[in-house]
């Protein structure tokens, strides 16, 4: 348990030494602030299952969180809600608050729990409230055209791009993160 309190000891204030330097142009997970912040996000992004665009916007919000890569969500009107249905089951974020989860259907292809949102989320995360975020490793998500690599680790939505290093949670031997 210690182990894991002096992990946290890092909040975006000064990375620890085993955090990758980025380079110009880059961001380091370990940059980002515990307890986490949304940051509005005007970069294209697109979101596809089956070839069909699921979402696309250019006014996403980024939620920024110690360790992780971005998560991106995207406001209700700009993503195609004729292919969600509300999946079973929520989760709770000690930051956001309950999720619900979404399973997308496509061409007759169901897509169990590809997204996610927050309703009446806390006071911090209300630029988020009813927006939607997809997992990379579920659907094919693009940033500015760049194809993103799910985040490690079978829970995670984060989005990593070119532009993020870490290393980050999910990868193997950050179960305590």
């Amino acid at each position: 348990m210690n182990q894991i309190k002096k992990m946290w000891t890092y909040t975006g204030n000064k990375r620890p030494p085993f955090a990758d330097e980025p380079k110009k142009g880059e961001e380091s997970v370990w940059d980002y602030p515990r307890p986490p912040i949304t940051d509005p996000d005007s970069r294209h992004i697109l979101v596809k299952a089956e070839g069909v665009t699921l979402a696309e916007t250019d006014h996403a919000v980024r939620v920024l969180e110690t360790a992780s890569p971005p998560t991106f969500y995207i406001p209700p009107d700009d993503v195609r809600t004729e292919f969600l249905e509300k999946a079973s089951g929520t989760s709770f974020c000690e930051w956001k608050g309950r999720a619900s989860y979404w399973n997308v259907t496509v061409n007759g292809q169901k897509i169990a729990k590809a997204a996610w949102s927050y309703h009446n989320p806390s006071e911090r995360f209300k630029k988020i409230d009813g927006y939607f975020s997809f997992y990379p490793a579920l659907v094919d998500c693009y940033l500015d055209g760049e194809n993103v690599i799910p985040q490690p680790g079978s829970f995670y939505g984060g989005w990593v791009t070119s532009d993020i290093v870490g290393p980050m949670k999910g990868e193997p031997g950050t179960g305590g993160w």
